[in-house]
């Protein structure tokens, strides 16, 4: 074989290694995944032409040695008509924290709904028909725990819930405690890593048991009530969603 025609042969097997490199790095380094409102639905009747939602990304990703996450949620009216003043919350739930909602304010403890760590209150002076508005939403996310996330859509003073995405979870069932991070998918209970790496030895509940969880004999009476989905402390006159 010509010295020419090995040259050739190398630069191609080089060329296609380089290929399947870059593609395996764009792969890797991909954004969050596609928006979905995967978890949620609609709770008291709104206003004749406001149809309000949430989504939530598809995929987010964790540092895995800061337990860092960055996420975007984004309401919707999706309606023929402006939806008047309302609020949005993004609570935390068990292994999920956030630290910040750019716009917003963090509730106090005693306003958070019960099971919850962390929540922070958008308010809206008015969503136009057909408009969105989104927010960069920072939080960190313990891989050693299961995690969650709720967007109830309020009106401005928060006696109504329109709309409820959530408590959903983000989480993987292939943890990778070695890599620099984890990604994590909507919608999937986390199986958590053990200090060691290895995986817990009991793996999250899934399905209605898995909202049971935090909801005490209280919350459960609910459930039965047929309120699925939908957590309230009674300790306090006014309802707070999630």
């Amino acid at each position: 074989m010509s010295s020419r025609r090995m040259t050739t042969i190398a630069g191609s097997l080089v060329t296609a290694a380089f290929s399947t490199v870059m593609i395996f790095s764009v792969t890797a380094s991909a954004d969050e995944g596609p928006a979905s409102s995967k978890g949620g639905k609609a709770v008291d009747e709104a206003p004749a032409g406001v149809k309000l939602t949430t989504t939530l990304p598809g995929t987010i990703s964790v540092d895995n040695s800061s337990q860092k996450t960055d996420l975007t949620a984004t309401v919707k009216n999706d309606g023929s008509k402006d939806s008047g003043k309302i609020r949005l919350l993004v609570v935390g739930f068990d292994g999920m924290t956030v630290k910040n909602v750019q716009g917003c304010s963090p509730m106090e403890e005693k306003d958070l709904p019960e099971g919850s760590n962390s929540g922070f209150v958008c308010p809206l002076d008015n969503l136009a028909a057909g408009k969105s508005k989104s927010y960069a939403v920072d939080a960190t996310f313990d891989l050693k725990k299961t995690g969650k996330i709720c967007l109830p859509v309020q009106t401005g003073d928060g006696k109504k819930t329109f709309w409820q995405q959530g408590p959903v979870p983000f989480g993987t069932t292939n943890p990778s405690p070695n890599a620099p991070a984890t990604p994590l998918l909507l919608g999937t209970d986390n199986k958590p890593v053990a200090p060691g790496g290895d995986t817990a030895g009991e793996l999250p509940k899934t399905g209605v048991g898995r909202d049971l969880l935090p909801l005490g004999a209280a919350g459960a009476s609910l459930m039965a009530a047929g309120v699925a989905g939908l957590w309230w402390s009674q300790r306090r006159p006014r309802h707070t969603a999630c």
